[in-house]
């Protein structure tokens, strides 16, 4: 009888826990300078809870092959588009980006991209590990989306 009640609660809460998944698609990158590269990240976002997600925080960050850790600063939604539009081997610009205040509806899933400047040579972003993006809802709940390599 009492794993009956555990089990119904349980059933009763599997949409209550807010915490975005989703997978990384695709990764491109541009050299800015000898110290200093663009990744632009195109990726699927999901809300799997019963509530929707503001957006309060997107963090970049990546892991170099000796284990360094790198963060990367957000680039505005503005200079992305010229990004594109002065460098096309970038290729096309897929999805917009996503920005603070952005809201996740309850069950949603959507395409968005974000690029990032690291204050690395292109050649150590395009040999990383991998790249881990962080959506933090203002709430406080949170989902990271790692590449697989």
């Amino acid at each position: 009888m009492i794993a009956i009640a555990v089990a119904w609660i349980l059933y009763m809460q599997r949409g209550s826990h807010i915490e975005p998944t989703g997978k990384i698609l695709k990764v491109r990158t541009l050299a800015a300078d000898e110290n200093a590269s663009i990744a632009v990240i195109d990726f699927r976002v999901e809300n799997a809870s019963n509530f929707g997600i503001i957006v309060r925080e997107v963090t970049v960050t990546l892991e170099e092959p000796n284990g360094k850790t790198d963060e990367g600063s957000a680039v505005s939604e503005v200079d992305a588009q010229r990004l594109f539009q002065y460098y096309p081997i970038l290729g096309q610009k897929f999805n917009d980006t996503l920005k603070l205040r952005d809201r996740i509806k309850a069950h949603e899933t959507m395409d968005r991209m974000i690029a990032v400047r690291f204050e690395i040579p292109q050649a150590q972003v395009d040999a990383r590990k991998n790249l881990r993006l962080r959506v933090e809802d203002v709430d406080g709940p949170f989902g990271e989306l790692v590449e697989r390599k």
